[in-house]
């Protein structure tokens, strides 16, 4: 019954969630913590500070680990399947049929759902920032964040401050002892160890087995795995690194790469998603969807191995008192993340004129003020966008 339940809450959230994994941490705030609240604001929050650590795509992760603390390993394997399956069975569709698509015939509604998830940024960036910002030294350094982070972004950057802002929750911050520890997922130790020593293992040998076998199935699952074992910041950042691996190859034409990305920011889902359109329209079998499914696996399997090798241990951690304090600190910087993450790809993406800023102020009015669940203000603003931009 509980993976039903993981299944089917991921699955709509793979239908729903546009934006990019900044807009996903959102959409997974309202539906998991407020909603059905399989999990607390702050252990919501210790969570996506976790997977802003690790590398792979955040939004997948902190869903993979909700899936995980609440059916077991299985949770987690469905929860990943039930939000990834909309937008990699899109991005293979539109792989397959590229040549007879013309994206220039849907460019209003397209850009309609980048605006609305400005307003579902905005709105859920607020709603977090009440919770963990409750003190000025908290939204000092949820400003102070934004504010460095809109000048220098990156993932070694992002990783620094959020150590810099731990170092200070635990001389400056002070826990609430009123508040209720909340396990995110107890596991077994030696499970999450055999995991990590596997992910590891993977990273060092699939380049050697590569030399070795002159396999093209081998080639993928090195090149994708690699793209999700080594690149921090989530889906966008791993543009460039799957573009050298891909392209230089003559697996997929540059052309076609930046069509097809193009096309996975206009629809719900992982960015990560991106990868089994490659294996799909890739000119090397296997492609297709067999190409799919392999690059799509490959380039998800180590956030997988990660989340389960490393909440063992996360959950000890956090319970101690100094981590607490820390995490106090890192959760306020998280949410300056957010809030630099929603000027810059967010909002710089997506709002260009008058008529964008104004859908952005219904879809925000429409969201906080009138309660409206996020999937509709979606679907409204997908038909008033056929409207204003026609």
């Amino acid at each position: 019954m509980k993976l039903i339940q993981v299944f089917s809450t991921a699955l709509k959230l793979g239908c729903t969630s546009f934006g990019g994994p900044i807009a996903h941490l959102s959409y997974f705030h309202d539906e998991y913590v407020t909603k059905k609240k399989w999990i607390s604001a702050h252990a919501y929050a210790d969570l996506v500070a976790l997977c802003q650590f690790l590398p792979g795509p955040a939004s997948s992760q902190v869903g993979m680990a909700i899936g995980l603390s609440r059916a077991g390993i299985f949770g987690a394997i469905v929860s990943w399947i039930g939000f990834t399956l909309p937008s990699a069975l899109i991005l293979i569709l539109f792989g397959l049929g590229l040549s007879h698509l013309d994206i220039s015939n849907h460019k209003h509604w397209l850009h309609g759902l980048k605006v609305v998830a400005v307003a579902v940024v905005t709105q859920a960036i607020l709603g977090m920032g009440k919770k963990l910002c409750p003190d000025k030294e908290r939204i000092t350094i949820t400003i102070l964040t934004s504010f460095l982070l809109l000048f220098i972004n990156s993932a070694l950057i992002q990783i620094l401050v959020l150590l810099v802002s731990g170092i200070f929750g635990i001389y400056f911050l002070k826990p609430n002892e009123e508040l209720p520890h909340e396990p995110i997922h107890k596991g077994n130790k030696l499970i999450g160890f055999l995991f990590i020593s596997f992910f590891l293992l993977l990273l060092l040998l699939l380049p050697v087995l590569r030399q070795v076998f002159n396999s093209t199935e081998i080639q993928y699952f090195d090149s994708f795995y690699r793209a999700g074992a080594l690149v921090f910041g989530g889906g966008h950042v791993v543009l460039p690194l799957l573009q050298a691996e891909v392209v230089p190859t003559g697996w997929v034409k540059n052309d076609l790469f930046m069509a097809g990305y193009g096309f996975s920011n206009a629809i719900p889902g992982p960015l990560f998603a991106f990868s089994s359109f490659l294996g799909a329209v890739s000119s090397v079998a296997p492609n297709g969807l067999l190409g799919a499914i392999l690059c799509l696996v490959a380039a998800f399997l180590p956030s997988f191995l990660l989340v389960v090798g490393v909440l063992p241990f996360w959950e000890q951690l956090r319970t101690n008192q100094v981590i607490r304090k820390a995490m106090l600190g890192i959760n306020a910087s998280v949410v300056g993340i957010l809030l630099a993450a929603l000027y810059t790809p967010v909002w710089t993406s997506a709002v260009f004129s008058p008529k964008d800023f104004a859908l952005v102020i219904v879809g925000f009015l429409l969201l906080e003020f009138w309660k409206l669940p996020s999937w509709l203000v979606v679907i409204a603003t997908v038909v008033i966008s056929f409207v204003i931009y026609l």
